[in-house]
């Protein structure tokens, strides 16, 4: 039994929800996202609630019985409440910039890299060290903040590079004499 999926997700206030059929469709104040449920799993609209449920034993239904409430979940924070990733740079020279809608980074290349976000998706730099993305689609904003963290990954022997707020870097000690 999925411990995930047994919890019911119940609509938070100033969301609306519809079913129609096996997609759920949720509006809220930050904009409107919709999911499409696997026909394995059962989805029920009542109250307020929304339960899912396996339509069989079998183990693939049981692995999107827990994926389909999270995705639900998901898109009910995000059309409340948002999503939002921070990014840290570190290293000389590395730093952040606003260039319109576009990110202008300069990350120890000959050349700027200018990221462009996707739409639905703000990016800002309160400080030149630090990228905040905000959206009400995580997927999105998880994806946009991957992107910007690919162009320089922290290294592991001083730490520089392009890296989540949260995110521990294990260091290696350098070369001995």
């Amino acid at each position: 039994m999925s411990r995930i999926g047994k919890k019911p997700v119940s609509v938070p206030e100033g969301v609306t929800a519809s079913l129609d059929g096996q997609t759920v469709t949720a509006k809220g104040p930050k904009g409107e996202l919709s999911f499409t449920v696997n026909e394995q799993v059962l989805v029920k609209l009542e109250d307020g609630v929304v339960s899912v449920d396996p339509k069989d034993n079998s183990k693939q239904a049981r692995s999107f019985w827990g994926m389909s409430r999270t995705m639900i979940e998901n898109i009910f924070t995000g059309v409340k409440d948002g999503f939002e990733k921070r990014l840290e740079i570190n290293g000389v020279g590395y730093r952040a910039a606003m260039q319109g809608s576009n990110v202008q980074l300069s990350l120890g290349f000959s050349h700027e890299v200018v990221y462009e976000p996707p739409q639905g998706v703000t990016v800002t730099c309160p400080k030149p060290t630090e990228i905040v993305i905000n959206g009400h689609d995580k997927q999105v904003v998880g994806q946009a903040a991957a992107e910007i963290r690919a162009y320089r990954p922290p290294e592991p022997y001083k730490g520089k590079g392009v890296k989540y707020a949260d995110e521990t870097i294990f260091r290696k000690e350098g070369k001995k004499k």
